[in-house]
């Protein structure tokens, strides 16, 4: 199979879909966002023309008031990519969301969960905000601790979890990468002031396009009740303008500063991978490029 991985607007879904039309290949959601049936400009989801006849799954699978599980995520992309293999297709893993392409990947377990330690936990968040139960995990965990951020409540309350489940460290839940599929792993990104004046650009487009009536819409469905949907970048600030709490020219500057930051964390991630094979985005060869590597 072939991975097709890198930061936002880098320019994984063209390429994609190019790889996919030339190896007679079809598409495997990675972006953790795009799973959410109707978040589909804020999450800049191809159209079905845009997919020009290529398969994609695991688009639109989960309601906006469900919270991302990367454990039910990997059995659906297992199965759906062992499905593709037994009919003689490539799969093709794209997407931006690290942790998910791993769960995927690799040889991967997630420990469980225990609904009453996690309503205590998120019981405290509520209360107190974050800080405290960073600190908690500092101390019980700082190899733990130093990955994630010191405002990332849902991270800290499950860290926390898993050490109270199992009794060990929250890092000895990661275990050293052993790979489940074999794969040609390629990274897409480019020039970082190209890509922030892209970021720019596509959240512009995202405004013109309507998102504020695309997350009116998905207010009335239930976004707000969903710990993850109504966190994503641009559903949280078009949340925030509806409210009266920024204006638009605010929240479409968050918005930007927002993705920019999450770009560099997905870089730091990714790069992080000696497995992936890196190419410019920009780069006229792209497409030949890559299919060279994943033939």
């Amino acid at each position: 199979m072939v991975t097709v991985v890198g930061p936002t607007a880098a320019g994984k879904s063209a390429l994609s879909i190019a790889l996919a039309q030339e190896l007679g290949g079809e598409v495997v959601n990675a972006d953790s966002m795009q799973l959410y049936r109707g978040m589909d400009i804020g999450t800049a989801k191809l159209t079905v023309a845009e997919r020009a006849g290529v398969p994609h799954h695991l688009l639109d699978i989960w309601d906006v008031s469900v919270t991302a599980a990367v454990a039910e995520y990997q059995a659906l992309a297992r199965a759906a990519i062992d499905d593709i293999l037994v009919r003689g297709k490539v799969p093709l893993l794209v997407g931006g969301s690290g942790l998910y392409v791993r769960a995927v990947l690799e040889e991967f377990e997630f420990p469980g969960t225990d609904p009453l330690i996690r309503a205590r936990l998120e019981a405290e968040l509520a209360e107190t905000g974050p800080a405290p139960l960073f600190a908690r995990l500092s101390e019980r965990d700082p190899a733990a601790a130093a990955k994630i951020l010191p405002s990332n409540g849902r991270r800290i309350v499950r860290a926390l979890e898993v050490i109270e489940l199992t009794g060990k460290p929250f890092t000895a839940a990661l275990p050293e990468p052993r790979p489940h599929y074999a794969s040609v792993q390629l990274g897409v990104d480019r020039d970082a002031a190209e890509l922030d004046e892209r970021i720019a650009q596509r959240v512009d487009l995202m405004w013109a396009a309507g998102l504020l009536d695309e997350v009116r819409a998905l207010d009335k469905v239930g976004i707000r009740d969903g710990r993850t949907a109504s966190r994503a970048l641009g559903y949280q600030q078009a949340l925030a303008e509806i409210d009266g709490e920024l204006t638009e020219a605010q929240a479409k500057e968050d918005t930007v500063r927002g993705t920019r930051r999450f770009v560099r964390r997905q870089r730091s991630w990714f790069r992080r991978d000696p497995h992936i094979t890196w190419l410019d985005g920009a780069a006229p060869t792209l497409v030949a490029d890559a299919l060279a590597l994943a033939r």
